[in-house]
């Protein structure tokens, strides 16, 4: 059976920049796609996202100290693989991509944090 959808298999639109083709074969390979890869990089709303699933764990009872530290990258940490990855440019980017990123949630989960300790004030 697999092998029949793997034989009959369309090649996807070259000008599909998102992976993702109309009449995409229904087949195990499909899943594999690094669609979700691709997104990533121009969803501007992933780091939101991932704060607020921070949060629903913090409304949940878990320690927003405990959840800070999940979240967050130390510069030590950040120094460290750098210097590791020093003779690789392509790396390091990825680093400090990742690094920001990884600050920017937890911008975002302070934020979510800090609101909901005023609204607890407040009732």
């Amino acid at each position: 059976m697999a092998q029949d959808l793997c034989q009959n298999v369309t090649p996807l639109d070259a000008e599909d920049t998102w992976g993702l083709a109309d009449d995409a074969p229904r087949d195990y390979t499909f899943l594999f796609m690094p669609v979700v890869a691709r997104l990533e990089e121009f969803d501007p709303l992933a780091p939101q996202r991932e704060a607020a699933l921070f949060y629903g764990l913090f409304l949940r009872g878990h320690s927003a100290e405990t959840l800070r530290r999940d979240i967050d990258v130390p510069r030590k940490l950040l120094n460290k693989m750098m210097f590791r990855h020093r003779n690789e440019q392509a790396v390091q980017q990825k680093l400090q991509r990742t690094y920001m990123y990884r600050k920017q949630v937890l911008a975002i989960f302070d934020e979510l944090v800090t609101r909901e300790k005023i609204l607890d004030r407040i009732h």
